[in-house]
């Protein structure tokens, strides 16, 4: 395996009412192709911050990360947003549909802005594939929030992305409905071959993956878990 993500001393700091905050302290890690990453620790302890880096969503204030070779610290946002395009899939716990668009048309939707000239039979296909094929003319306010979750799978898979990044994509669903969310990002990525990141404060749902990262006050902890062990 190569790698698709390597962070060295990357750091993150932000401006808050109280002044500036110190919330990644110089996280060393790297990421191989096809692999599936678990990052679990605390609340407050970094684990969507460090996600955030690693989709090029926030920008680190010290340190490098760089994804397929690419450095994400040297790159405008508009190269940001194309690299994210063409490279990246990401999934948030509050699904991020957009209100007055079908479930066909947001999956739809990015696929067109891509160029894709068949954005509309790869999204009908990508939503027949989460167990939506009978609800794509449906709004998400008509949806379930596991519904909804199943849009957004569909959506962050239909480009074929190289990496998914999923920041507690089941933390607003009930313990049955996000163990078939669970499920159904396990697929894709297989079926897909693409490298998942996950942050999830689930231990169940982080010994599904390859290995677990942990973090404690935006440092790594001591431990990686192999789940071969």
């Amino acid at each position: 395996m190569d790698q698709v993500l390597s962070l060295t001393e990357a750091k993150l700091s932000l401006d808050g009412n109280a002044g500036r905050v110190d919330i990644l302290h110089g996280i060393t890690l790297d990421v191989q192709r096809g692999e599936t990453l678990a990052l679990t620790g605390p609340s407050g302890s970094g684990k969507s911050s460090l996600l955030m880096l690693m989709g090029g969503l926030e920008r680190a204030t010290g340190g490098r990360v760089t994804a397929l070779d690419h450095d994400l610290s040297a790159m405008t946002e508009d190269q940001l947003a194309r690299f994210r395009r063409d490279h990246m899939g990401v999934v948030f716990q509050s699904f991020h549909l957009i209100p007055t668009m079908t479930a066909l048309e947001n999956v739809a939707t990015p696929l067109e802005l891509a160029g894709t000239s068949d954005a509309f039979d790869r999204a009908a296909a990508e939503l027949d594939s989460v167990g939506l094929g009978h609800r794509m003319g449906h709004y998400p306010s008509q949806m379930s929030g596991g519904e909804q979750q199943r849009v957004a799978l569909a959506r962050a898979a239909a480009p074929r992305p190289d990496i998914l990044l999923a920041d507690e994509p089941t933390g607003n669903l009930d313990g049955t409905t996000g163990a078939q969310i669970m499920d159904l990002l396990m697929d894709l990525r297989e079926s897909h071959g693409a490298t998942l990141i996950l942050v999830t404060h689930s231990p169940s749902l982080a010994a599904r993956c390859d290995r677990e990262v942990r973090l404690r006050d935006g440092l790594l902890d001591t431990g990686l878990r192999d789940a071969a062990e």
